[in-house]
Parts: structure tokens; sequence; C-alpha cells
């Protein structure tokens, strides 16, 4: 599983002119499932998203998680974080879980967040979507999980 991470200080999910999900202070997961992926990779992504630590303190300093500061998450499927590159123009999506796999472990990883605590939106799996991100710092991190 790959996440890419992103700061926001809102952040907004939009399918068909309809928002389907919104958040203000918190995380944007852009989660890719690839082959082989599983309950393991879902549970330790969400266990270290809960606790790392990239919100300022009182002294400017990431050293607050945002269970710390009270912020909510919208996971967003992005099969295309998978893309292979490598070879042509053209990206190649091999290494993507089919969405049978895909979709129940995003779900998965989701409900594993709101164990941690944290509230979480969602996107809409397989939908085409416009994802408003107000990405706060910015802070932007990538975390696998083979």
């Amino acid at each position: 599983m790959r996440v890419v991470l992103q700061r926001v200080s809102h952040a907004s999910v939009t399918v068909g002119g309809e928002v389907k999900g919104a958040i203000e202070r918190g995380f944007v997961l852009l989660v890719g499932v690839g082959h082989g992926d599983g309950e393991e990779q879902a549970a330790w992504l969400a266990q270290k998203i809960a606790g790392l630590r990239v919100f300022e303190d009182d002294e400017d300093k990431m050293n607050l998680s945002i269970q710390d500061v009270g912020g909510a998450a919208l996971v967003v499927s992005q099969f295309t974080l998978l893309a292979n590159t490598r070879k042509g123009r053209r990206p190649s999506f091999v290494h993507a879980a089919q969405p049978e796999i895909a979709e129940p472990l995003v779900e998965r990883f989701a409900a594993l967040l709101r164990e941690q605590g944290i509230p979480v939106e969602m996107g809409v799996f397989g939908a085409h979507m416009q994802v408003e991100i107000h990405n706060d710092g910015p802070v932007t991190i990538i975390l696998d999980r083979e």
C-alpha cells in the first residue's frame, strides 16, 4: 500500500457536483492498493498515520499528531499511485490491485483510522472525483508499506 499524506487546513471531494466528503484541519490521504496488500499493511499505515507528529506545537515545532489536534482525515482511493513509468510515456497500472480487492481494503484502512479516534470522510471508490486540497505548510509525506 502507498499513501500520500497531505496536511490540510480544508479539503473536500465532489462527485457529479455533489460534495461527498469534507474536512477542516487534518489529512488528505490518497491511498493506492497494490497486489499482495492486506490487513497487515492497512493496520500498520493507520497506526503510523494516527501517531505521525506533523502539526506544530506552541513552539512552532512539528510535535503534535492528528489525534493531538483533533483533526480529521479525508481518504481518497487513488490507484494511479501505483503507476509504473519506467518504460515509454504511458503509465502502466499492472501493480495496482483489482477493484474487488482494493475497495474493501481502502474501507478497512478508513475503519482502522476511526478505531484510532480519527473522524474519517471518504471519496467514492472508482468515481471521477474533484478533490479540493488546501495543503497546509505545505506538508506532503509518502508512506509505503509492502
